[in-house]
C-alpha cells in the first residue's frame, strides 16, 4: 500500500482550509484516510498550521510520501529536519543530545525570525496609521481654512449689506427731515 501524507480540503468556495491526513494513494482526495495528523489554514496571515509533530515524524520515518505542499509545511514545522537528524544519529555521525541541541537551535532561530517579522509588520502598520492620520489632518485643516474664508466673506457681505441698509435709512431719514422742514 502506497501511503501519502496529503491535504484534505474543507471549507466553502473561496475560503478553503485543510486537514493534513495519512491516506492510501488510491483513495479520493476528500475520501477515506488512515489518520489525521493536523490542520492547515492558509487564510490567516501568516498561515496557521496545527500539527501533531510526533505522529508526523513517525509517518515520515516509516515511509509515507508527503505531497509537495505538505513537504513544505513539514519542513517549516521541522519534521523533515528532525528526520534528517535522527538519520545522522542512526548512522553514528553524532549522538541524540547533539541532534536535540541542533533542533532546539533551529527552533529558536525560527522563533526569532517570526518575532522580528511580527514586530516589523506592527511598526509598518503604526507608521501607515500615523501617515494616514497626518494626511487626514491636512485635509481637515484645508477644509477648516475654506470654512473660515467662507464665513469671513459672508460676514463681510453681511456687514456691507448692513452698511448699505444703514446708509439708505439715513438718506431716507434725511429726506424725511428735509421734507418736514419744507412743509
Amino acid at each position: 500500500m502506497a501511503t501519502k501524507i496529503r491535504l484534505q480540503r474543507h471549507g466553502r468556495k473561496g475560503y478553503a482550509f485543510y486537514s493534513i491526513v495519512i491516506a492510501d494513494a488510491r483513495a479520493p482526495r476528500d475520501g477515506k484516510f488512515t489518520e489525521k495528523i493536523g490542520t492547515y489554514n492558509p487564510n490567516t496571515n501568516p498561515a496557521t498550521v496545527d500539527l501533531n509533530f510526533e505522529r508526523a515524524l513517525y509517518w515520515v520515518e516509516t515511509g509515507a510520501q508527503p505531497t509537495d505542499t505538505v513537504r513544505n509545511i513539514l519542513s517549516r514545522e521541522g519534521v523533515m529536519l528532525m528526520k534528517h537528524l535522527r538519520g545522522g544519529v542512526r548512522k553514528g555521525a553524532f549522538d541524540e543530545a547533539a541532534a536535540t541541541a541542533k533542533f532546539e537551535a533551529w527552533k529558536q532561530q525560527k522563533n526569532e525570525k517570526a518575532n522580528a517579522f511580527a514586530s516589523k509588520k506592527a511598526a509598518e502598520k503604526e507608521a501607515d496609521l500615523k501617515a494616514r492620520l497626518e494626511a487626514e489632518k491636512k485635509v481637515s485643516d484645508k477644509i477648516a481654512e475654506r470654512v473660515k474664508e467662507k464665513k469671513a466673506a459672508l460676514a463681510a457681505a453681511q456687514a456691507e449689506a448692513e452698511a448699505a441698509a444703514n446708509a439708505e435709512a439715513e438718506e431716507a431719514a434725511a429726506e424725511n427731515a428735509e421734507a418736514s422742514a419744507e412743509a
